[in-house]
């Protein structure tokens, strides 16, 4: 009867620790509010499809494409890494 129980307890505790750790594993949706806002350089490396070092219009997407004009400080058609840094940070969407 005690090996039993002792079985059992230590089948419940495996059970216990695997589900446990499993959600440790996984980051929830709930902790991306805390991340860190990608660097300028890894927005340029993430959107410039043809490696030039800078993004066109038509390269950028999001908060990027929508205020194109006003990141373009020196209105050349691209964004520089420099332009990027000296940009307004865009509001986030949804709860905080």
């Amino acid at each position: 009867m005690m090996k039993k129980t002792c079985k059992t307890g230590l089948k419940l505790g495996l059970i216990v620790s695997f589900f446990a750790f499993n959600g440790y594993a996984q980051p929830s949706q709930n902790n991306r509010g805390n991340q860190e806002p990608p660097s300028a350089e890894e927005i340029i490396k993430q959107m410039d499809k043809d490696e030039d070092g800078k993004l066109s219009k038509k390269e950028v997407k999001g908060p990027l494409k929508n205020d194109f004009a006003k990141i373009d400080a020196n209105e050349d058609g691209f964004i520089s890494k420099e332009e990027i840094e000296k940009a307004p940070k865009p509001k986030r969407q949804g709860r905080q």
